[in-house]
């Protein structure tokens, strides 16, 4: 059960991660070219939001491994 639940959390993460690679491209090749219009600045808003929500999905998934690992050594060491 445990090691179902790590691989399940890691598998998030990889998940996770290729967002944010994913985000971090279209980020430096759409923001680069854009000016100063209110499109563009809804365009570069919006990326930051993109960002911003992939990086408390990080914090998610750390604090989810964090917890993993306390129950897996509690159940070692019961």
């Amino acid at each position: 059960m445990f090691m179902q639940i790590a691989i399940g959390a890691i598998g998030i993460g990889i998940v996770l991660m290729v967002g944010y690679l994913v985000i971090a491209q279209v980020n430096s090749g759409i923001v680069s070219g854009l000016g100063e219009t209110a499109e563009d600045n809804a365009t570069k808003e919006s990326i930051s939001g993109t960002q911003t929500t992939v990086f408390a999905g990080f914090g998610l998934i750390a604090v989810g491994i964090i917890v993993l690992a306390a129950f897996g050594l509690i159940n070692i060491f019961r």
